[in-house]
């Protein structure tokens, strides 16, 4: 039946989101909000810094909102309103909904160090937020996409554009070294998010959608690089090795966790 402190999470992961939708419609340039692309004096743009990925990467967004708000009406269902594993992610959810909001609220008033601040605390509580869920896996295949894909698209996602933002910052900064420089500090970068897509394919068993998400971001990076305003090549090598070593740790994890699967279920088949 749950209690009227589920209910109260409930109302609060609704209420994220619908602040996270208007925060979205105001980076898409509704309600005269610009679009986040021509934000922070264009800092955010995908030509800006060699690691930011090419325009049509952004439409994961699409996807990831649609997961979201499928997982919001599901949370809010009754028979969502004690589930143990909704009591554990639910605040965390809210927080990353508002979170996101406030990341674009930043970037379009122009305030690039702190949005750089508010997409570190968005990643840091989407790898708690995902982490918890790997505790207990999802009762169905409706659970296993609505909220586990959703999250891990999300967290995917957000460790690519937390690069990126990261990089705007520096560049808009004035730490904009030479042509070769300037190739060095993107190989350097992109080897960053390869490492972390690797450690979180490892980490939690080769689960596809934060893998996924990450080897989209770098694809597109590789293709900005080779196709876009900003032309570097060893960028563009860089993250397609970068995108190709998660895609490989993640299927060698996804082996190894069924072979374990696998060798801890014969004692209970021999027992039989």
């Amino acid at each position: 039946m749950g209690t009227v402190k589920d209910i109260v999470r409930q109302i609060v992961v609704i209420s994220s989101m619908a602040f996270a939708v208007i925060g979205s419609a105001f980076g898409s340039g509704a309600f005269s909000g610009q679009s986040i692309q021509d934000a922070s004096s264009g800092a955010l743009s995908a030509s800006y810094t060699p690691v930011a990925p090419a325009g049509p990467a952004f439409s994961i967004w699409s996807v990831v909102y649609l997961g979201l708000v499928a997982y919001t009406v599901w949370q809010a269902l009754p028979a969502q309103r004690a589930d143990e594993r909704q009591r554990r992610i639910g605040y965390p959810v809210a927080v990353t909904l508002v979170l996101n909001a406030v990341w674009i609220l930043t970037a379009q008033a122009g305030f690039l160090v702190l949005s750089g601040v508010v997409i570190v605390a968005l990643l840091v509580t989407l790898m708690w937020t995902f982490r918890a869920l790997m505790g207990t896996r999802p009762r169905n295949l409706v659970e296993g996409v609505v909220l586990d894909g959703t999250m891990g698209l999300y967290l995917g996602w957000v460790s690519v554009a937390t690069i990126a933002n990261i990089a705007s910052i520096l560049t808009a900064s004035g730490l904009q070294p030479g042509t070769a420089g300037r190739d060095a500090w993107a190989v350097a970068l992109l080897a960053v998010a390869g490492v972390v897509g690797a450690v979180l394919a490892l980490r939690d068993g080769g689960r596809l959608a934060p893998s996924a998400a990450i080897a989209w971001g770098l694809a597109w990076v590789a293709v900005g690089r080779l196709t876009g305003e900003l032309l570097s090549t060893p960028a563009a090598v860089a993250a397609i090795v970068a995108a190709a070593a998660v895609v490989v740790v993640t299927l060698v994890a996804r082996a190894r966790a069924g072979w374990a699967g696998r060798v801890a279920a014969r004692p209970a088949v021999a027992a039989r």
